[in-house]
């Protein structure tokens, strides 16, 4: 196995003063200073941007929070390796959620081309599909990004038409808009590695895997209902051990599709949404997700339990169809981007969060411990200035240095050409420090 199991925290947790508010007002990650970053082709340099990252203001009423942001990441974008002209570039949007989403009772409502969702740093969802379909008429492929799709009856898998163009955050732009079409965990995080592209444009991602604890909440779908990780508790209560949500999408059997392509080399199994079907989930599996590829349980945001969707990934961590959301929402599709906030909301900023004097009681995970590869720091609650993150071995000496972004939860070292034995990891921002205690070991 290439990488080891990691551990985190929910880093999206925030304890806040009033405690009435909607996970949905306080969850986002926002941010006032720190800028994007991007790489080109063939330099491993980032490339410093002007614009900011993250969410710039979040803003709510009695019935919907506004959200600020320019769609843009902490962790560095690009490059898009498949000839895709676009970069990421500010999108200037402000999205409208509810608060208290609505459970669509009638005909299931399609997933839609562009942002069917928003992750809690600003960053878009899309849907499965790469907006290419199988045309019956000439037996090609047609349509392109955000346009038509041929005649609609087969459509591509982004994940698997895409793959050699998303960066290491798995994610790319359409038209500018940076989006992820799934679990929004760098590549070389996985158990097994399936892009080599972080290999020279490594980033982060938006947070790492966690198999022992519950994931964090990662976003909100358009229908307002919230977006978690890969992990969750067995029972929709709340109880029982951590395990991976499982889609319940398995792929057709066979050598022919109806009215479609052939399976072959050029076209096989898993190339289109239409080579999967939904087997129904029971109360004996509650760890097997719904056609909408989420279920109603009890999350740590949410006690009182909630619906809400899971970014599905195989045993192997690689995302699993459909991914996110979809092919339909569970509830009815009330959020969009707006051009102004009506009068008398309410400007939202966190009490808390790692800044200034409480420091030294961050809630920080140094995981894996011991490390032999990959030693990962992840911060529970929000960052909100930068923070120099130092790695010293037990003589005292520095060995390696970087620094977690304000606005950003997550940081790394490699630990592949260290020596065995203990070190320190500090953690600081000028006025208070806080160390942790890890061990590498080699094989």
């Amino acid at each position: 196995m290439k990488k080891p199991l990691l551990t985190i925290a929910s880093f999206c947790v925030v304890t806040f003063a009033h405690a009435q508010l909607s996970p949905a007002i306080t969850s986002w990650l926002q941010n006032t200073t720190t800028t994007a970053r991007h790489y080109v082709s063939g330099n491993s340099t980032p490339i410093n941007d002007p614009d900011l990252v993250n969410v710039q203001k979040v803003q709510y009423n009695a019935t919907h929070v506004y959200v600020t942001t320019t769609g843009l990441p902490s962790y560095v974008t690009g490059p898009f390796l498949d000839g895709n002209p676009s970069v990421a570039s500010d999108q200037s949007a402000v999205f409208k959620f509810p608060l208290n989403p609505v459970v669509n009772s009638g005909t299931p409502v399609n997933t839609v081309m562009g942002n069917i969702g928003v992750f809690i740093n600003g960053v878009a969802l899309f849907d499965y599909r790469d907006g290419v379909s199988w045309n019956n008429s000439t037996n090609s492929l047609a349509g392109g990004p955000l346009g038509g799709s041929g005649d609609g009856q087969w459509n591509r898998d982004a994940v698997v038409a895409e793959m050699g163009g998303f960066d290491c955050n798995k994610a790319h732009p359409a038209m500018g808009n940076y989006h992820h079409h799934q679990n929004p965990s760098a590549f070389d995080l996985d158990l097994v590695v399936v892009s080599t592209i972080c290999n020279l444009y490594d980033a982060e991602g938006l947070y790492a895997i966690d198999s022992s604890a519950h994931s964090p909440l990662i976003g909100f779908a358009y229908d307002g209902f919230p977006i978690y990780g890969a992990y969750a508790y067995k029972n929709v209560n709340g109880t029982g051990p951590i395990v991976r949500m499982k889609s319940s999408y398995s792929l057709n059997s066979g050598t022919t599709r109806t009215n479609g392509p052939p399976v072959n080399g050029t076209y096989p199994l898993g190339t289109f949404r239409e080579d999967y079907h939904y087997t129904a989930t029971s109360s004996a599996t509650p760890d097997f997700l719904d056609e909408h590829n989420g279920r109603f349980c009890v999350t740590p945001e949410y006690p009182a339990g909630t619906y809400c969707y899971f970014a599905t990934v195989d045993e192997n961590w690689n995302s699993a169809y459909p991914y996110v959301v979809g092919p339909t929402f569970y509830g009815s599709m009330v959020a969009a981007k707006v051009t102004s906030v009506p009068s008398g909301t309410t400007t939202y900023v966190a009490t808390t969060g790692v800044a200034g004097t409480n420091l030294e009681g961050a809630q920080v995970s140094v995981f894996p411990n011991p490390s032999s590869e990959l030693l990962i720091i992840q911060l529970k609650d929000l960052n909100k200035e930068n923070l120099k993150v130092e790695l010293y071995d037990m003589n005292g000496k520095l060995v390696q240095t970087t620094t977690l972004l304000q606005g950003s939860t997550i940081a790394h070292f490699d630990t592949k050409t260290l020596y065995g034995g203990q070190y320190l990891v500090k953690i600081s921002n000028g006025t208070t420090v806080t160390t942790r205690k890890v061990i590498v070991t080699k094989d």
